[in-house]
C-alpha cells in the first residue's frame, strides 16, 4: 500500500487497473473510463445537493430528512417530537404523517443512501468516496462501479430494513461506503496485495461502528456484505460471456434484496 494525498492507494490494483485500461477494457471486462473519478464525482455531487437541500429546510429539524431517510414503519411528526400513532390519528391531531417503507415508500431504500445531516457524517462519507471510489472505478469501469455502488448500498438498505427497530430513522452512503471497502478488499486479494493497511482501515471503521453513537451497524454489515459478494462475481466470473454472468450475478442480488424487502413489509403490515 502506498500513502496517498489522502487516506491510501493500492499500487498492484492501480497497475492492473492501467494495464488493461491500454487495451480498452478494464481488469473486469469495463470500458476504459476516459477520465477517471467521474462517477465518484458525480455520487458526491448528489449527497452534496441533498445535504444542501436538507440544510436550507431546517437541517435536523426539516421534514426533507425523514422524507428521504429509511424509516421501516411510518410516524407522525408535529413540531419536532415523532410519534408512533396511525395515519388517521396523526392527521386528526395536525400532525404530519410521514410514510415508512412498508407504507409503501419504498423510495427510502434508495434516498437514505444520499442523505446526510451532520456536517461532520456527510464530510467523512465523501472523503471515503473520494479516497475509495477512483481506484475501484479505475479497476471495474464507470458502469459496474456504478452498480457496484447502488446495489451494496441496497443490501444495506435491505439490512437496515429487517434489522432496524421499527420505528427508527436511518440515513448515510456508509452502507455504499462499506461496500466499497468490502470489494477492494476483494480485489487486493485477488491480485495478492498487501492488504495489511487496508484491515486496519476496516477494523477502525467496525469499532467506529460498534462503539459510536448514532452509528448503523446494519447498514455498515449489510453494505460490506454486499460489496464482498458482488466484488466477487465482478472478479471471479469466468472469462467465457463475462458479461452475462456478472449481469446475471447482480441481478440475483437485486432479486433477493426484493425478496428480503417484500418479505419484511409483510411482517410489518
Amino acid at each position: 500500500m502506498n500513502n496517498a494525498s489522502v487516506g491510501f492507494q493500492c499500487p498492484t490494483c492501480v497497475a492492473e487497473g492501467r494495464k488493461a485500461t491500454r487495451s480498452g477494457r478494464t481488469p473486469v471486462g469495463g470500458i476504459r473510463p476516459t477520465r477517471n473519478g467521474r462517477v465518484s464525482q458525480v455520487l458526491i455531487a448528489i449527497n452534496a445537493c441533498v445535504w444542501v437541500l436538507i440544510l436550507a429546510t431546517g437541517g435536523a429539524a426539516s421534514l426533507w430528512a425523514n422524507r428521504l431517510a429509511l424509516l421501516p414503519k411510518g410516524v407522525c411528526a408535529k413540531g419536532q417530537a415523532e410519534f408512533a400513532v396511525s395515519k388517521g390519528l396523526c392527521t386528526i391531531n395536525d400532525g404530519t404523517w410521514l410514510p415508512g417503507v412498508s407504507d409503501g415508500a419504498t423510495y427510502q431504500l434508495v434516498t437514505s443512501m444520499f442523505t446526510q445531516v451532520e456536517v461532520l457524517h456527510i464530510g467523512f462519507n465523501m472523503l471515503m468516496l473520494w479516497i475509495l471510489g477512483p481506484q475501484l472505478e479505475l479497476i471495474l469501469g464507470r458502469l459496474r462501479y456504478a452498480g457496484l455502488y447502488l446495489l451494496s448500498g441496497l443490501v444495506g438498505s435491505a439490512a437496515v430494513y429487517w434489522l432496524s427497530p421499527e420505528f427508527s430513522s436511518t440515513v448515510g452512503a456508509s452502507g455504499a461506503i462499506f461496500g466499497l471497502m468490502g470489494a477492494l478488499l476483494v480485489f487486493m486479494l485477488k491480485v495478492h496485495a498487501d492488504v495489511n493497511q487496508l484491515l486496519v482501515w476496516i477494523a477502525v471503521n467496525v469499532a467506529f461502528t460498534f462503539f459510536g453513537t448514532g452509528i448503523s451497524w446494519q447498514g455498515h454489515l449489510g453494505g460490506f456484505v454486499g460489496g464482498v459478494v458482488l466484488a466477487g462475481i465482478l472478479a471471479y466470473a469466468p472469462r467465457q460471456r463475462r458479461t452475462t454472468w456478472q449481469a446475471s450475478g447482480f441481478a440475483v442480488v437485486f432479486v433477493l434484496v426484493v425478496i428480503a424487502v417484500v418479505t419484511r413489509t409483510a411482517v410489518l403490515s
